[in-house]
Order: structure tokens, then C-alpha cells, then sequence
């Protein structure tokens, strides 16, 4: 009970904090994506503490209006709503100054009684777009995006395009493989060219699915029990599990980026 009353206030927070940034100037074109979008606006059964936004414009520039609005209204409503104390800082790290993303972490705590410290994420970032931004609704707010399309392919492209495979991309692949459009191996392959990613690069790593298939089910089972909620869980551990996840994922990435045609 306590588990899911924490879960509960954590989405609640970075509702907050989504839908503050939405109606702030600084959200203005900024486009929601990943794994919250499919939370916040598709209701995904995958919880993701990300807020991930994509920018056409200067990253650098974007990353410090953030960091004024979350320090200087943010955290104060945070505090008035849930008793939060908290700080908000430039990611550090060794991608810290990557050219292609900027973050920022937003901490909350409660000071007394003492609770745990919850973390949030925020990163700007340039993501693949074939269709013209999108905005999507949620008790009244609007939420710019980018489109379903471009959204679950840049989850396909992530698995390609990742120095280090995650496997929560596989899950999102897995819960929203329905948004793919006939067009999207012609529209995918083309998003890859434009960002170097060949042939050599997409076969290596059909291949290590296949040669390490026992690994990465294991992984993808453990963003199934620690981030999916309970009875989605339930119900795909009855299914097969990760292991099943694996396997129709595969099957989707042959048919979008291995295809002959």
C-alpha cells in the first residue's frame, strides 16, 4: 500500500511538473516525447521518471530558460502543493556536454519527517521527424508532440542508435508497435541514412539478439517488474514474460529495418 501510494505522488510531481512547463512560455514548440508521453498521454503501463522533450533550436539556450522556470516556479509550487523541498541542476557526467542532448535533474525531498529524495530528469534534446509537430490534450492543457509515427519510430531508431541498448525501448516498442504505419520501413530507413546508420550497424545488432537472446529477455523482465504496473506485469508474465516481449519485437524490428523491399 505504502509502494503504491509513493508511485502515486511520483506521478503526480512529474505530472505537475510537465504540465508547468506546458503552459509556460518556455513550452512553447517544445515537443513532449518518450516514455512519459506514452504515460501522460497514451497511458502507458510503463512508468518512466524521464520528462523528455524534443528542439529544433539552441539546446544550450533552452537548457537555461528550463533551469529558471524549474527553479523559479517549479520548486515553489512544489513545495505549496506537496511540502517538497528540492534543487535543480545541470546533468553531470561524461554526457553532460554531448552536442545532441542537454538535462537537467530536478530533486524533491521531504525535509520533515524525513523521505525519500525522488529525482526527474528533464532532457532537451533532436529527434527524427518526418510529420509536422502534433498536440495532444490532457484535462484541459496542451501538450505539443511530435506525431504517434515519429514517436514510436525514434523508439525504433533508439535501438540502433544507442552506444547502449536500453531495453525499456524494447517494451515501448512492444506496447505501442500499433502506431507504426506501412510506411514507417520506408520512412525508418530513410531517418537512419540521415543519421549514419547503416546496414552493418542494424545486422550486429539483430545479431546479438539472437546470440544473447537468454540476456537481454532477462533484462527486458526486470523493466517489466520494476517499471510496469502491476497487473500489466501480471498479465505478461502469464503471456511468456520478457522472454516474449523479446521475441515479438524482434519479429517487428525485421519487419521495419531488415527488410528487402
Amino acid at each position: 500500500m505504502q509502494a503504491d501510494q509513493s508511485r502515486n505522488e511520483a506521478d503526480a510531481v512529474q505530472t505537475m511538473v510537465a504540465r508547468m512547463i506546458a503552459l509556460s512560455p518556455v513550452g512553447q514548440n517544445l515537443l513532449l516525447i518518450g516514455g512519459f508521453r506514452y504515460r501522460l498521454i497514451d497511458h502507458s503501463s510503463r512508468i518512466s521518471r524521464d520528462v523528455d522533450y524534443h528542439w529544433t533550436g539552441n539546446l544550450v539556450r533552452k537548457q537555461e530558460e528550463m533551469l529558471s522556470l524549474l527553479q523559479k516556479r517549479v520548486l515553489p509550487a512544489l513545495k505549496r502543493e506537496f511540502g517538497y523541498e528540492g534543487r535543480v541542476d545541470p546533468a553531470s557526467g561524461p554526457e553532460a556536454d554531448s552536442p545532441s542532448v542537454r538535462s537537467i535533474v530536478l530533486s524533491v525531498w521531504r525535509p520533515d519527517p524525513p523521505g525519500g529524495r525522488l529525482e526527474i530528469p528533464v532532457e532537451i534534446t533532436k529527434v527524427s521527424c518526418a510529420d509536422a509537430p502534433d498536440i495532444r490534450t490532457v484535462d484541459g492543457v496542451i501538450y505539443p508532440t511530435v506525431s504517434d509515427a515519429d514517436q514510436i519510430e525514434n523508439k525504433v531508431i533508439s535501438v540502433f542508435n544507442r552506444l547502449h541498448l536500453q531495453h525499456r525501448d524494447l517494451v515501448d516498442i512492444f506496447l505501442f508497435s500499433s502506431k507504426l504505419l506501412p510506411d514507417s520501413p520506408a520512412r525508418l530507413k530513410e531517418k537512419l541514412r540521415a543519421l549514419g546508420v547503416g546496414p552493418d550497424v542494424i545486422d550486429r545488432k539483430m545479431k546479438d539478439f539472437s546470440e544473447h537472446s537468454a540476456y537481454h529477455a532477462k533484462a527486458i523482465q526486470a523493466v517489466i517488474d520494476s517499471q510496469l504496473d502491476p497487473v500489466a506485469a501480471a498479465n505478461i508474465a502469464a503471456a511468456g514474460g520478457g522472454g516474449m516481449i523479446l521475441e515479438r519485437v524482434v519479429q517487428i524490428l525485421q519487419t521495419m529495418v531488415c527488410s528487402k523491399s
